[in-house]
């Protein structure tokens, strides 16, 4: 266990004292504190901390002060934040899933146009990847973020789907009897991670339940199997499509594929066109492909082009990327951007 630094203060450029308190830090557990009074001081923190933009921080009629919390591992943090003023602006998570609650205080989010009033100790998840508005005023919050690699592979082997980007939808409330459920497991995960540091067993078995939990409250889509591959006769052409879901944004070759389900290329090869007639590149790129799909999505023009999307899945060739795009989904990859 290695102890930082268990208080630094500041007042720097910007005005105002601020503390920051890292009481404990290794390479699989974490617990820090920042808290202050200065306004900029608390607009960088959230801002830089939610990968935000044009973030606004007012005095409201009270007292000024922020505080911000984060204990967990690189799976599953639980984190507080207090901020008793008003700020706005917008933000985008990226590789991470991200649940929050407000437990005192006012605030809204702008999704897409759409205005989603918050409501004391009713969960909101934030949409994944998708650039959105807020407006808060002296509120408390507590959030769970849950890297997004992760919760995707739980997702996976908890219902049956491929590792991939899940969608959920902001507006769904849970019902009563789930959001019991997840306020227990909540006390749980909190029992156990917010004290002093849980041995990792103990941890991985909490990150567990909670994301598990988290998947049966929130609604959600996942990448779902072609229902071939549950026939037991199919479990290596399976493993090699969960594969290829699993490392699609990763430089693999066909070879790569056949050695992990433990085939030879001709009978990976085989296997792809007699039970899906496909050839594993083909379905390789259809995967990718849904991959830049999802992203356009949730991407807005301000942010991001079709050309830097679809490279960063490794289509090269922009014009045969957009036949083959408008071949599947039947409009251009400019028009699912601007959506």
């Amino acid at each position: 266990m290695r102890y930082l630094d268990s208080a630094r203060r500041g007042s720097g450029c910007l005005g105002g004292a601020w503390d920051t308190a890292v009481v404990e830090e290794n390479d699989s557990y974490a617990k820090a504190e920042t808290a202050g009074r200065s306004l900029d001081q608390a607009r960088i923190l959230f801002e830089d901390t939610y990968n935000g933009d044009s973030f606004g921080a007012e005095h409201s009629e009270r007292d000024f002060a922020f505080r911000y919390t984060s204990t967990g591992n690189a799976d599953m943090t639980l984190r507080s934040s207090t901020f008793t003023g008003a700020l706005n602006g917008s933000l985008r998570p990226e590789d991470e899933y991200i649940v929050a609650w407000i437990t005192d205080g006012h605030g809204a989010y702008d999704i897409a146009g759409d205005e989603l009033e918050l409501r004391r100790g009713r969960p909101v998840v934030f949409p994944h990847g998708k650039r959105f508005s807020f407006d808060m005023v002296d509120y408390r919050q507590n959030l769970v973020h849950f890297r997004a690699e992760f919760l995707e592979q739980v997702a996976a082997e908890h219902e049956g789907a491929l590792p991939g980007p899940l969608q959920f939808d902001p507006a769904h409330v849970p019902t009563e009897a789930e959001l019991r459920r997840w306020q227990q497991v909540i006390g749980t995960a909190a029992k156990t991670v917010l004290g002093s540091e849980p041995p990792p067993l103990l941890q991985a078995e909490v990150n567990r339940l909670t994301a598990v939990t988290f998947l049966d409250t929130f609604a959600h889509q996942t990448l779902t199997l072609d229902p071939v591959l549950l026939a037991p006769r199919n479990a290596r052409l399976r493993e090699a499509v969960e594969f290829i879901h699993a490392h699609a944004r990763e430089p693999i070759s066909i070879t790569d594929v056949a050695r992990a389900c433990h085939l030879s290329t001709r009978g990976l090869q085989a296997a792809f066109q007699n039970q899906l007639s496909t050839t594993p590149l083909e379905y390789l790129r259809g995967v990718r492909l849904e991959h830049v799909r999802a992203e356009l999505l949730a991407a807005h023009p301000d942010d991001a082009t079709v050309g830097d999307i679809a490279k960063r899945w490794g289509f090269l060739h922009l014009g045969r990327f957009a036949g083959s795009y408008a071949e599947k989904y039947g409009e251009r990859p400019s028009d699912t951007l601007r959506r």
